[in-house]
């Protein structure tokens, strides 16, 4: 578990990367800058670790392209406090990124075999969910509800309506719509009923899938 100047300076053109692509939140620009997202990896892929692309993490999963992190940590708008609750942990590096923010994170996880392993590297890096979860992320975490914010870091061909009934008025939920490819769609709640929905451009991400594995 190296982190040297050579990683570090790779992240910092990575974070340069991330400004020229738009990212403007100072707050996640230092996260991005600070995880050694090459943890987060199998070593064969090291050498691919701060490039701006996804890769395979395992359980047909992968870890998500820093941009596409970058821009929903962004949308979120994150204050130091806030719970957010994070629908697929995967490798736990957007959930990393989440506690960075001073975010206090629940995060669900579907995938047994990731979940076991990211329950137990994540504290090993310092980083401390409220709660990490092995369950199914469509329908949200109630008895932990009302949330600041909801993340959902995997392709949904419908939005979950648990997931809009968990958050705070005002609150954000932040997810990427669609089956093949997915509209990046954020829903901000304004009363009971009442939500306003806005949407950022075409994104691909592996699909959200109901149930536990």
């Amino acid at each position: 578990m190296k982190d040297t100047f050579k990683h570090k300076g790779l992240r910092q053109q990575l974070v340069n990367v991330l400004i020229n692509k738009g990212i403007k939140n100072d707050a996640v620009l230092n996260a991005i800058g600070k995880i050694p997202r090459h943890l987060f990896m199998d070593s064969s892929f090291l050498d691919h670790a701060y490039q701006d692309k996804a890769f395979p993490i395992g359980a047909d999963q992968t870890i998500s392209q820093p941009y596409t992190v970058a821009f929903q940590s962004e949308l979120l708008q994150i204050k130091p406090g806030d719970k957010i609750l994070e629908i697929g942990t995967g490798s736990g590096y957007q959930t990393a990124v989440l506690c960075e923010l001073g975010a206090k994170v629940y995060s669900i996880e579907r995938q047994n075999e990731l979940f076991k392993k990211t329950s137990k590297f994540l504290p090993k890096l310092g980083y401390r969910a409220k709660k990490l979860i092995f369950g199914d992320g469509y329908i949200g975490l109630e008895e932990e509800a009302p949330f600041e914010g909801v993340i959902v870091t995997a392709g949904a061909p419908f939005v979950p309506k648990p997931l809009l009934s968990q958050l705070k008025i005002g609150g954000r939920l932040v997810i990427p719509v669609g089956d093949d490819v997915q509209v990046m769609t954020m829903f901000t709640r304004k009363g009971q009923k009442e939500f306003d929905q806005e949407e950022f451009g075409e994104f691909r991400f592996v699909p959200l899938l109901e149930d536990k594995n």
